[in-house]
Formats: C-alpha cells, structure tokens, sequence
C-alpha cells in the first residue's frame, strides 16, 4: 500500500505518516523474527545468515537503481569511515544486541536500544562540535529516566488468574543492551563523518552496504579463528531458523532503511525520528499477545516517558 501511494503524482493526506507507521511494523516484526531465530540457533550464526541476505538484497538494489553492485567510486575516507562503522555497529554492537534480545527479550532491548538517539547527540556535542539547546538537553534525560524506570523495575509475580509470564531483567542482559546501543550510537556518527562531502552526503544505500560489507568480512575472520564454522553449518540446517532471519532481513535492514529514507521526503526530521522511535511502544502488544509476557503499567509509562524524551530531543 505504501508504495502505491509514492507512485501517485500527487501525494495523499499524510503519506509520510503512513510510511512511517510501516517503517516501525518493519523493524518491529524484524526484532521478533531475529529473537526467534537467535532461540533457535544462536546469536552469532543469525547474525551473519542476516548479514548476507542483506548485502544480496543492497547489491541488488543497487544494480538495478544505479547500474552497479560497489560504490567504488566513493572516496577513500568514506570507505574508512563506513567500514569502521560497520565494525562497530553491525558487527561488535548487534552481537551484544542480540545477546540481548536472547536475554531480556525485545521490548526491553529496543527500549535500552532508544537511547542511541541521546547518546549521538551527545557524542555529536563532545566531538563534533554540535549545539543543542535547552529542551533538547531536557529531551536527554527525560528518555533516560523513562528508560530507567522500566530497567529498574523489580520482577513481580503476575496475577495467578493470568497466563502471562515475568520476563526477567538481568544485569547481563542490561550490560548487552548498552552494548548493543553504544555501537549504535558510535556506528550512526562514523557513519555521518564517512557520508559527509563538500557537496552534500554520499547515496545512504551504498553507504549501508560498505558497513554490510566490512561487517561481513568481520565475521568471516571471526568464525575462521574461533573454529566455529560449524555453527553455522548446524543453523543453516534449521529451516524455520534461516526463513526467520530472511524475512527479518528483507523486512528490517533493508526494507525499514528504504522506508526510513522515504520518510525523510514528506516529514521533517525530528517528526520522522519521533514516528521511528516509537518500536519500544509498538513492541508492547508483541510481548503480551505473542510472547504471552507480563507487561506492568509503569512499564508502559516509562516507554511512553522515553518517546516523550526522544521528542524534545529531535524537535
């Protein structure tokens, strides 16, 4: 239905809006699979099962959009930048995302995961010499404390008439989400240095797959060292476990960028960062109705609190 609508001449009533509603379903239902998959088979073979069908489906794209596979033509400090964000985002920060996932599970996660936005913008300040003012300050420690309310919850014992289980919040599984978030975070501000030219930013899809790419290579290396080749022989043999990370794959990484982009084109950014950081919130009714979990008020609060923050922050 969203592409439909981009092919019209003349754009329908918010058009933007729709597209990014489908963009948080994307990486909403992408979580689920990549946590159901990783249950399956580990975190570390899905995450390089992902990384190939993604950069299957980035070459494609590619090809058929500009007529080639590489960019090449990019120069050098954008191939250093964007591989070293890939190393740090999609190969060091989604292993510990994953862990995550396996851990606390994705509502937790993806709200630990929200506070990358924060945390760019305050690496962006101590480093690249942003300016923010006052509210968006506020903004920061606004998503910090409704993320804290819900990490700092202590587990209670849902009602006996109720079917729902306590998913435990453990310290390691906290450790692996800030894990996850910082290389986020870190991997978004190399990635804007490597995109950055005198004549404005470099394609974004060519730039995702240079990180796809070095990430890729990094987990070739890490597999051959560690001897654990096997692994994913054993994963590529669980059927339901690879159909999981294809579909996650074409659903989130490449899909959800694509239609984050086109966001871009009928929404102003900070409206179209609000729209995206809204997973934590859409992941609520996948915990409850899919995974049967105990959601507590105040849990809903301090992710409703946490999208408030990111508001003011983007804003």
């Amino acid at each position: 239905m969203i592409f439909l609508l981009l092919n019209k001449k003349v754009p329908m009533p918010y058009t933007g809006e729709l597209i990014a509603i489908a963009t948080v379903f994307c990486w909403t239902i992408s979580i689920q699979l990549f946590e159901a998959a990783s249950k399956r088979v580990g975190t570390t073979p899905v995450n390089i099962i992902r990384l190939s069908v993604a950069l299957i489906l980035f070459s494609l794209f590619l090809f058929f959009r500009h007529g080639y596979i590489l960019p090449v033509h990019f120069p050098a400090h954008a191939w250093i930048y964007l591989s070293l964000s890939g190393v740090i985002g999609f190969f060091i920060g989604d292993i510990f995302l994953f862990k995550a996932l396996v851990e606390i599970g994705p509502r937790v996660t993806m709200l630990i995961f929200s506070l990358s936005a924060p945390t760019t913008a305050l690496i962006g300040w101590l480093f690249l010499d942003e300016i923010y003012v006052f509210h968006q300050w506020v903004g920061m420690f606004v998503t910090l404390f409704g993320v804290g309310i819900v990490i700092l919850e202590k587990n209670q014992k849902a009602s006996n008439s109720s079917n729902l289980k306590i998913r435990d919040i453990t310290l390691k599984g906290i450790l692996f989400g800030f894990g996850g978030m910082l290389g986020q975070a870190l991997g978004y501000i190399l990635s804007k240095t490597g995109m950055q030219t005198e004549s404005g930013y470099l394609d974004a899809f060519s730039a995702t797959q240079i990180r796809v790419i070095a990430a890729f290579l990094c987990f070739l290396v890490f597999f051959t060292v560690t001897g654990k080749w096997g692994n994913v022989k054993t994963a590529l043999k669980n059927t339901t476990a690879v159909l999981f990370t294809a579909i996650g794959s074409a659903i989130g990484p490449f899909l959800g960028v694509s239609l984050s982009l086109m966001v871009l084109h009928y929404l102003t950014t900070g409206v179209a960062s609000t729209f995206l950081s809204l997973v934590p919130v859409f992941i609520i009714p996948f915990s409850i109705f899919l995974h049967k979990e105990h959601v507590s008020i105040r849990a809903i609060v301090g992710a409703v609190i946490a999208v408030f923050g990111i508001y003011l922050l983007m804003s």
